[in-house]
């Protein structure tokens, strides 16, 4: 019952937090900014108002794949939040624009998770064969091998939950700060960053109930 609630748990949490996201952003997608500015321009003065003005603003393809790239001071927003003027394009640029002034302002978080990536990514490759040999063949130095792994992904996904509020808790000041939006029009964005946060919520849990499954597995043989 232990291992099918492992199981059962990450997977019901990832499929309610993707569902929450996926409503929020349809939701507010459909509701313009009174501004009416777009995404880039937004994240653009979000930057500008916290002093920042070394970090270019790049269009990428795909759907909510935005991201801000601490290194080659990039951020980069979906086609959608690039040129959307909605209530969730400009929540959602104004929330990488957070991750940009967490950057300047060398918060902790951010620059540990950083340092984290190369060992996570590393970690993620191996877990197709940890999967296949520990669990399918028993091979029990595999299963050894994997709690180590997801011991790694689950620090990640825990120092990524204060990095991701934080950024957002930033934007939310900064869209209203800057005048980008009215007080009435935070709602959306507030709902908006709210259902993202439960996403990394949910990874965090998921890579939690992978360890335990893993330590239990061990304890079995």
């Amino acid at each position: 019952m232990t291992i099918l609630l492992l199981i059962l748990i990450p997977i019901i949490v990832g499929l309610w937090a993707q569902s929450k996201i996926s409503s929020a952003y349809t939701k507010w997608s459909k509701v313009p900014s009174q501004s009416g500015i777009t995404g880039a321009q937004a994240a653009a003065k979000v930057m500008q108002y916290a002093g920042i003005s070394n970090v270019e603003i790049v269009e990428i393809p795909g759907h909510l794949t935005d991201y801000y790239h601490p290194i080659e001071k990039r951020l980069a927003l979906s086609r959608e939040n690039y040129y959307g003027t909605s209530l969730a394009a400009l929540g959602v640029a104004a929330h990488e624009a957070g991750h940009a002034i967490q950057d300047k302002e060398a918060y902790a978080p951010l620059k540990f998770r950083a340092a984290l990536i190369p060992v996570t990514n590393f970690a993620s490759k191996l877990l197709p064969f940890i999967i296949f040999g520990g669990l399918f063949m028993g091979f029990f130095g595999l299963i050894k091998i994997g709690i180590g792994v997801y011991l790694v992904l689950t620090l990640f996904q825990l120092i990524t939950l204060p990095v991701e509020f934080d950024a957002s808790s930033r934007a939310k000041k900064a869209l209203l700060s800057t005048g980008i939006l009215s007080t009435r029009e935070s709602t959306g964005v507030i709902e908006t960053l709210n259902a993202a946060g439960f996403t990394y919520v949910a990874a965090f849990i998921s890579s939690l109930a992978n360890l335990l499954f893993f330590v239990l597995m061990t304890r079995r043989q």
